[in-house]
């Protein structure tokens, strides 16, 4: 596993991609950049608030009043706490996708680290697509449906857990996009590899 420390992710290697595509992988069609990335991702974002708010109501309840905002008004404190919080938020997100990874601990080619746009975990390990899946929706179920259920049940599930729960529904969004993606064009027995920011595909 290798922690990046500078601002963005590996590069696009494009010797790797012929090589890649020669050998039978096939590029995922998906969006050529993280701006793009976001923008189609906004309904997801609104698809994920919605089941972490259902998620929140199971065992609690859930008001626009707790987050600061009322019919009159809206007013947010940002402190230091709520910096260090974001940031934590940040780095458990990603080490949600990491943790999936197979060996991650061994691999070379697994990379965590801490861009301008967040944080990112991937690997240019070969995968299955179902654990590429579980990789990519993990921070959302356990950080968005699990977790707030199980705080629910032991009524610890407060104000600032709960916007917790739901920026990170958000953050998930663009998960979300890339699990439709992956539905929509790999089989189901196909294994799938990433050069830098681009994903492949082949099937077994």
């Amino acid at each position: 596993m290798k922690i990046i420390k500078r601002r963005q992710m590996p590069k696009f290697d494009e010797s790797l991609h012929h090589e890649l595509v020669n050998n039978g992988w096939v590029p995922l069609k998906e969006p050529g950049s993280i701006a793009v990335a976001i923008i189609l991702s906004v309904p997801f974002m609104a698809i994920n608030l919605y089941i972490a708010v259902l998620a929140i109501r199971i065992f609690s309840t859930i008001s626009l009043e707790e987050f600061g905002f009322t019919p009159d008004s809206f007013s947010i404190t940002i402190n230091l706490g709520v910096i260090i919080a974001l940031i934590l938020l940040i780095i458990i997100h990603e080490l949600l996708h990491l943790i999936f990874i197979p060996n991650f601990i061994s691999s070379s080619k697994t990379y965590v680290g801490l861009a301008i746009f967040g944080g990112f975990a991937f690997t240019e390990e070969e995968i299955v697509k179902s654990r590429f899946i579980l990789i990519t929706v993990a921070p959302f179920l356990i950080g968005s449906i699990i977790l707030p259920i199980i705080l629910g049940i032991f009524g610890v599930l407060t104000s600032p857990l709960k916007l917790l729960v739901l920026l990170n529904a958000m953050a998930s969004s663009v998960d979300m996009l890339t699990l439709l993606l992956v539905m929509m064009q790999v089989p189901s027995k196909a294994i799938l590899k990433n050069n830098g920011p681009k994903t492949y595909w082949k099937t077994t």
